[in-house]
């Protein structure tokens, strides 16, 4: 008898590594939020950063509990599977038990009692002899052999019953976590509800603070737009070799698309494009590329090797960077201090400052992407996280 026994784990096996990823993901973005958070309230009020902080640890607890709740659900159908292979073993084990005690009631009857010495040599001639020795030993053998297939089916059973109690272990476990972090997040989102409140009567505040970075982004896109300008009146007049270096930089470059390193570690507050304010209701912004909320202190990056090709200072912005990358240009803006020069060659992750932090305590950074003069969204450049 052949006891196939089927495969409970293979199935999941990714799925159940691909959501155990995601969870320490998950739980890094709460610690990092978390840090960010408790910056932004040393000042004891309610700002735009904490709210922001806040929104990303939410986000980022939601996924984590979708998580749970995904390999909750694959715990289910494995036990339910091992349930299943377990009630078939415990019938093997009947059945291979119930053939046992028929053989032993079998070879009682044919014997009626009689030892097998007796069987042997009540034979009428040698050839019967011959014939009763080989019948005892085929029956020994498979008398062995059924209680071989007992022990093995029932350490399997044991076996099969373990892991049926560790599933159920591990299940237990994360129901638990999941209750305690649908605990927390039921006070983050109670949190942020005061939060709203209390940032709704800075209305006018935060109206100001709008038409402010309104103002700041057309200083810097006139900025840009020159700088633009100039560059590409140099490469009008560069020389073969110089437009075959930039025409291989911007291959290489290109070829990045999706895994650019991010210039510093955080989360992205503000995406690429036209978004409703976090508070103000009917008021839009728009946003040249990505704000990333990160840590007091954070030292900027740069993504990819090129040079140094402006560092000013901005109203509004701080002082700000730009790296020419071939066709392309990425651009650093909310820099507390600058630890490059204009015309230097970067290589990416060459330290080029450090994120300013405001009266608020919010340390964010600007960055933006262009090809020439089209503007890119860097959410489509950037590593994923």
């Amino acid at each position: 008898m052949v006891f196939i026994l089927p495969s409970v784990e293979l199935s999941a096996q990714k799925t159940k590594s691909q959501l155990e990823q995601e969870k320490k993901e998950n739980l890094r973005k709460i610690a990092e939020a978390e840090r960010i958070l408790n910056e932004t309230t040393s000042e004891k009020k309610a700002t735009l950063g904490q709210l922001q902080a806040l929104n990303q640890q939410i986000n980022a607890r939601e996924s984590l509990i979708r998580s749970i709740g995904s390999e909750i659900r694959i715990l289910d159908g494995e036990i339910n599977d091992l349930r299943i292979v377990v009630s078939s073993l415990q019938n093997d084990l009947k059945h291979l038990k119930d053939e046992y005690a028929e053989q032993i009631y079998s070879s009682y009857k044919a014997n009626r009692g009689n030892s097998r010495l007796m069987f042997l040599f009540s034979s009428k001639d040698f050839n019967q002899l011959i014939q009763r020795l080989k019948y005892l030993e085929q029956y020994a053998d498979a008398r062995r052999l059924q209680a071989e297939q007992i022990e093995v089916v029932t350490k399997e059973l044991n076996d099969q019953r373990s892991k049926v109690e560790a599933k159920r272990a591990e299940q237990q476990t994360l129901l638990n976590q999941q209750v305690r972090e649908s605990r927390k997040l039921a006070r983050s989102k109670k949190k942020q509800s005061e939060l709203v409140a209390q940032l709704t009567k800075k209305e006018r505040q935060l109206r100001k603070e709008v038409e402010d970075r309104k103002a700041a982004n057309r200083r810097l896109n006139t900025l840009i737009a020159k700088i633009i300008e100039d560059e590409v009146k140099k490469s009008s007049t560069a020389s073969s070799a110089v437009a075959a270096s930039e025409a291989e930089l911007t291959r290489l470059f290109e070829s990045r698309k999706n895994a650019l390193e991010w210039p510093v570690p955080g989360f992205i507050t503000s995406p690429f494009g036209k978004q409703q304010h976090p508070v103000l209701k009917r008021v839009t912004i728009i946003n040249d590329g990505v704000d990333i909320q990160t840590e007091k202190g954070s030292k900027v990056k740069a993504v990819f090797d090129g040079q140094v090709t402006m560092i000013a200072p901005v109203a509004g912005k701080n002082n700000i960077v730009m790296i020419r990358h071939g066709d392309y240009i990425t651009i650093y803006a909310r820099l507390k201090t600058v630890n490059v020069k204009s015309g230097q060659r970067v290589r990416a992750n060459d330290i080029i400052g450090e994120v300013f932090t405001d009266k608020d305590g919010k340390s964010e950074l600007e960055f933006q992407i262009y090809k020439g003069t089209t503007k890119l969204n860097p959410e489509n450049w950037l590593a994923m996280k």
